[in-house]
């Protein structure tokens, strides 16, 4: 009997922990976007819908591959890693693409992340890749949705 009251309540928790069906995970357009000799497929959250979404609940993401937030003016923006299973970079970026500064993201924290001047995007990638790629701020990313 102990044992089975404490299987539920350790279900019970995790059930709590993943999006309800009212919120289910929202499918993202994709766009190819090239830093220097990189190619990444970035998923584009432009709604706010979407950006509180961003990578939340995914375990893994492939090595090119990253999350791309459009904002539609520049503003004042930070991230932070809520319900996020996988430790992150991101990079903010003005209105031409050209990083701003980067942050590297711990996994399920509550810390902010903020963009050190007004960032019209960010990209988040898997922690490390802008360092491994030697991508620095003053780096422009290409093909940004408009």
């Amino acid at each position: 009997m102990r044992r089975s009251l404490a299987l539920l309540t350790a279900l019970a928790a995790f059930a709590t922990a993943l999006p309800s069906h009212s919120q289910q995970l929202q499918k993202f357009p994709t766009v190819t976007l090239n830093a220097g000799l990189y190619l990444i497929k970035a998923e584009v959250a432009s709604t706010e819908a979407q950006r509180e979404q961003g990578l939340m609940f995914r375990d893994k993401m492939g090595a090119n591959e990253g999350m791309v937030f459009a904002f539609g003016q520049p503003a004042g923006v930070c991230m932070w890693m809520k319900n996020t299973l996988i430790p992150l970079s991101v990079a903010f970026m003005d209105e031409t693409g050209k990083i701003i500064n980067i942050e590297e993201m711990k996994e399920q924290t509550l810390d902010s992340h903020c963009a050190t001047k007004a960032a019209t995007y960010a990209l988040e990638m898997n922690k490390g890749w802008f360092k491994q790629k030697n991508i620095k701020p003053g780096t422009v990313i290409e093909g940004l949705p408009r």
